[in-house]
């Protein structure tokens, strides 16, 4: 458990030490709710959907979570490349204490993302319905950030070159987003395109973060829940196999 908490800790002070970093990451959150939040809002409005930013933004939140999340995994091939990780696998402590470690940090810096980009939604004009399911809404981020941080660490175990996993990361990630319903929503889209987005993880993030701050979840918070955790168990479990496969 030390162990555990130690790499989660050194996670958490290599993000806050970041402030470029920080700062960085909120610029495409920014883009995404400034330019498309009101330069679509009115043609949102006349279409009979309400305010769009209220629909956007738990979705700009997900966006913001998992490029965060999927791109910790990149820490490991740079620690792996310059030698960092060598001296941590070397170390008297369990692989999977090591990757767990990791990968709760990961998540954590995740959260924080989003948490951030939450606020700044405040700004632009979002209103969360009820105050009350802000917790919910919290636990979802983590969800969220837990499993796009597993999912980047396996992916990361399995490659040395830090271009090829920007390479694969980008051709996952944007389709992932797009058909997620962060952007637009899902009904009324072909039944292909639908099937798409019921078998997308981040379907039901997205789902779950915008029904627990504006009530409009599709598919149900249970429903949303539990998929998430057990996609979250499964790619722990991956990820802790692969992780202790690494050579060093």
């Amino acid at each position: 458990m030390s162990a555990i908490y130690i790499l989660w800790l050194r996670q958490i002070k290599r993000y806050l030490r970041s402030r470029a970093r920080i700062i960085g990451s909120l610029g495409q959150p920014l883009l995404f709710l400034i330019a498309l939040g009101f330069g679509f809002g009115p043609i949102y409005q006349r279409a009979g959907g309400g305010n769009y930013i209220q629909f956007l933004a738990p979705g700009v939140i997900a966006m913001s979570i998992i490029f965060v999340a999927i791109f910790s995994g990149l820490e490991i091939i740079w620690d792996r490349q310059f030698g960092f990780l060598k001296e941590t696998l070397v170390a008297p402590v369990s692989r999977l204490s090591i990757m767990m470690g990791r990968t709760l940090g990961g998540a954590t810096v995740a959260s924080m993302q989003g948490i951030i980009v939450f606020f700044v939604s405040l700004i632009a004009g979002f209103r969360p319905v009820s105050v009350m399911l802000l917790p919910l809404a919290f636990i979802f981020i983590f969800l969220c950030a837990l499993l796009f941080t597993a999912f980047g660490t396996a992916i990361a175990s399995l490659l040395e070159d830090m271009q090829g996993f920007q390479l694969i990361m980008n051709f996952v990630i944007m389709p992932l987003f797009f058909f997620s319903g962060a952007l637009f929503p899902l009904q009324g889209l072909p039944k292909t395109l639908q099937v798409v987005a019921r078998l997308n993880p981040l379907s039901y993030a997205v789902d779950g973060l915008r029904g627990t701050l504006v009530n409009g979840a599709r598919f149900g918070l249970m429903t949303d829940f539990w998929i998430l955790a057990i996609i979250v168990g499964v790619l722990m479990t991956i990820g802790s196999y692969l992780f202790s496969k690494i050579q060093i």
